[in-house]
């Protein structure tokens, strides 16, 4: 079915996706940095008795390192590019609060601990960390009435109304602020022509798409059909892609929406394409994040030396012998080592010999043990096994064999995960938590399996930057 000459061509230059806002959020922030950086050397330089705003100023008040603040404002932000708590207002005013508590929190650590605190600009970082709020603030507000206008939304039509296009509905209407907006469904079966899923209309067959289209002014179609497609099905996307209209499939959609890997609905030969085909990385990366492990690896182990002398006498008073704990873990290919973790769990924890999930508030925990776990303290050790070339910094969390084994029954593609090393910390880690059910852990294999796809040293130095978060949060077991 080809479409009439006279078809008019959709336009959906203002109908941004996900990734473009993110870089239009990018862009905008820096600028908005950069131009407070300037307003706070301005408003500096007016105090100043003997320069003013002059070159002399710029060459001779501001350290060097003054000039990169525009930086870390956008590192403090990171939070606020994830596209749900960037299009709601309150995470927003949140994140930008939070960001510059903790910018001047900092500073103020540095400055008390200086020794010759003089010479840091108390002026110039708090005009700065004032404007770049205050305007920062007013931009994300007019993005949020912007994206959540009905204008620049995307009006998106679902062909398919099976399981898997059911599944995409409800997941995009729990989706707050509304990522896009609905218009209907195209589905072949003649019964449910006619009829209402999830309170959309299903307007027809295949041949009623491009009339769906001009009417409805939709500007992307997501295709949620997991069997075999019709010819002519098939035929009539390419005629809606011909006329400027963005073809989505259904585990892509699901991708942007939630920033996982729709395990329930995938078939194998998408797996095979995913993993096999489409996640080799290069060996620059595989380079640059071993160099980067390296380095965090010595940090963290400089760390464990200098806590060592004071968490080993509480575990001990707490509940003796031994302080570490020692554990075999299944790493990348499945290959076993052995992980090292401060003991957080008496030592009679399994008695039965049977590996168990972690709770809340675990009853078979330590009193220190407790506090080690929320603030994942405990994980220090690992920072050796980071060196050891056996872990990564990033990556998916290290399982114990035997629960793989068991897991790889119940939950499918579970064993995709072990593609990469496992890490301290990972995408998993950061926006879900533990798992302490089936379901949960089908969950974080979705992140694990988005992580694998996906990862890169820019993805890897977000996930280390979101990490002190779920640190600060007590979000450990």
């Amino acid at each position: 079915m080809a479409a009439p000459e006279n078809f008019p061509k959709m336009n959906s230059r203002w109908k941004l996706r996900p990734n473009e806002r993110r870089t239009l959020l990018l862009i905008m922030d820096l600028a908005i940095a950069i131009l407070s950086l300037v307003i706070s050397l301005y408003f500096w330089a007016r105090g100043d008795q003997w320069l003013d705003f002059s070159w002399e100023f710029l060459k001779q008040r501001p350290p060097g390192w003054f000039f990169l603040l525009p930086v870390f404002w956008i590192i403090l932000m990171v939070e606020l590019y994830d596209d749900r708590r960037s299009a709601d207002w309150r995470e927003t005013l949140r994140g930008i609060a939070t960001a510059a508590l903790v910018g001047l929190g900092l500073y103020l650590i540095i400055f008390f601990f200086y020794r010759t605190p003089k010479t840091l600009p108390r002026r110039g970082v708090a005009s700065f960390f004032l404007t770049v709020s205050i305007l920062t603030l007013a931009w994300r507000m007019l993005y949020i009435r912007m994206v959540t206008s009905p204008q620049f939304l995307r009006r998106v039509l679902l062909v398919g109304a099976g399981e898997t296009g059911q599944t995409i509905l409800k997941i995009a209407k729990e989706v707050n602020p509304p990522p896009f907006q609905w218009v209907g469904i195209i589905d072949d079966d003649p019964k449910k022509i006619g009829t209402l899923i999830e309170r959309l209309p299903v307007f027809g067959g295949n041949d009623k798409l491009l009339e769906v289209v001009a009417r409805e002014q939709v500007s992307e179609i997501i295709v949620a059909i997991s069997g075999e497609m019709q010819g002519s099905m098939f035929q009539a996307l390419l005629d809606a892609q011909e006329l400027g209209i963005i073809i989505t499939r259904m585990p892509i959609a699901y991708e942007e929406l939630l920033h996982r890997v729709p395990i329930r609905h995938l078939e194998a030969d998408w797996i095979l394409r995913s993993f096999v085909d489409q996640a080799h990385v290069s060996y620059f990366y595989e380079l640059g994040k071993r160099l980067v492990d390296i380095l965090g690896g010595m940090i963290g182990v400089s760390l464990l030396i200098i806590t060592l002398p004071i968490l080993a006498p509480l575990i001990l008073i707490d509940d003796g012998w031994p302080i570490f704990y020692i554990q075999q873990r299944a790493g990348k290919g499945g290959q076993l080592y052995w992980i090292y973790k401060f003991r957080t769990m008496r030592t009679n924890a399994e008695t039965d010999g049977q590996p168990k999930w972690a709770e809340e508030n675990d009853a078979r925990a330590t009193r220190i043990g407790r506090w080690l776990r929320k603030t994942h303290t405990d994980e220090l050790p690992q920072f050796i096994n980071v060196l050891r070339g056996e872990m990564s910094l990033v990556g998916p969390r290290a399982e114990r064999p035997e629960l793989v084994d068991w897991f790889q029954k119940y939950v499918p593609f579970y064993r995709a995960r072990l593609l990469v090393k496992p890490g301290i910390t990972g995408w998993a880690q950061v926006n879900y938590g533990y798992a302490s059910t089936i379901d949960d852990t089908v969950m974080k294999l979705e992140y694990d399996l988005y992580y694998i796809r996906h990862r890169n040293l820019v993805t890897d130095f977000v996930i280390m930057l979101r990490t002190p978060a779920t640190v600060i949060g007590f979000r450990g077991r």
